[in-house]
């Protein structure tokens, strides 16, 4: 394990982004096997490991969330914490197979500040999601999608090429060819990790069931022809 540093390690604005580490004309398992060599920006430095994908290329739906959490930096695969669990269990109420989406994350190394012997999520700054954006083009033009679900506003930024607000755009079908090169129509939800952090249990249910909707819309878009 790579020693603990402070989340703001570093600067990346100073590095050259992923795209030097990404293999050009890549398949999936290529830039699987690329990734742990990204030193794209400086949180390399600190995390465990490259936390890049799960998911097959063949999957229809692809799922962007922000960036590894503790124990996902700790194994090495995507959405298998607390929000991970949550996200299944929308996927299944959604009518979605786990086995057809694939999960990946804006950022795909784990931000975070040491306090004492605990690491306390800290979220990416936009350098780090722009560094980052190579990898997710790679995967898009591998994977190519039906539909792309980001979820919570950092995986949009990724994805769309600029900021939104949620309430704004949540669960309308986006078909934009403007600052996104990623080329298939988005939806904007929140991130699995907002749903577990609503205290009152009918509220976390309301929100849980408004992520499931939107889980649901977009897999109405990918079971549908394109346009």
């Amino acid at each position: 394990m790579a020693p603990d540093r402070p989340a703001d390690a570093g600067n990346a604005d100073e590095r050259p982004g992923a795209g030097a580490w990404v293999p050009s004309d890549a398949g999936l398992d290529d830039l699987r096997a690329a990734a742990p060599g990204c030193r794209g920006c400086e949180l390399s430095r600190a995390a465990t490991q490259v936390v890049f994908s799960s998911g097959s290329v063949r999957a229809r739906i692809m799922l962007v969330g922000e960036q590894p959490g503790d124990r996902e930096d700790r194994e090495g695969e995507p959405f298998v914490g607390p929000a991970g669990l949550l996200l299944d269990r929308a996927l299944e109420a959604a009518g979605i197979r786990r086995e057809e989406a694939y999960l990946t994350n804006a950022v795909k190394h784990f931000r975070f500040e040491q306090r004492g012997k605990r690491r306390i999520h800290a979220k990416p700054a936009v350098g780090h999601v722009v560094a980052c954006r190579p990898w997710l083009e790679a995967e898009f033009a591998v994977v190519r999608p039906e539909v792309v679900v980001c979820l919570g506003a950092t995986a949009a930024r990724s994805v769309l090429g600029h900021d939104v607000r949620i309430g704004e755009v949540r669960g309308r079908v986006l078909d934009e060819r403007g600052g996104s090169a990623l080329r298939a129509p988005t939806l904007v939800t929140e991130h699995p990790s907002a749903v577990l952090r609503v205290r009152e249990e009918p509220a976390r249910r309301a929100s849980f069931d408004r992520l499931v909707d939107d889980l649901a819309a977009a897999a109405e878009v990918a079971r549908s022809p394109r346009r």
